[in-house]
């Protein structure tokens, strides 16, 4: 997999705001979804938000409003402006990229990840 360049975590008091970014290399092409996943410390997983090709967003419960996913379609990048930051927000970050197809099989790809901190 080549992963996807992202950027934009750091410390923030609770209440601050940061804008994550990413975007992927000339090589990928065909991107039907962009998104964020975060791992928080000690649990699993989650999916944070995602956008379809068409501009379709999907967040989850817990961040939808705080939250806002853009993407740029011909830069290949997506964003995520996240506002009224919680200590529960605090996590890695990583930006996912999925392609579907109908001619090949699906494939994924992902960030290095960022560090958000959300602290007093």
């Amino acid at each position: 997999q080549v992963p996807l360049v992202e950027s934009g975590g750091g410390l923030v008091q609770p209440g601050g705001s940061l804008r994550l970014s990413c975007a992927a290399p000339g090589s990928i092409s065909s991107i039907t979804d962009m998104g964020w996943y975060r791992y928080a410390p000690g649990k699993e997983r989650e999916l944070v938000a995602t956008m379809s090709s068409d501009g379709r967003p999907h967040y989850a419960v817990s961040v939808k409003g705080r939250f806002t996913i853009s993407r740029d379609n011909a830069r290949k990048a997506v964003y995520l402006q996240m506002n009224s930051l919680k200590p529960e927000d605090t996590a890695v970050y990583y930006c996912n990229v999925y392609i579907s197809t109908t001619t090949t099989p699906s494939s994924e790809y992902w960030g290095q990840g960022t560090q958000v901190t959300v602290s007093s």
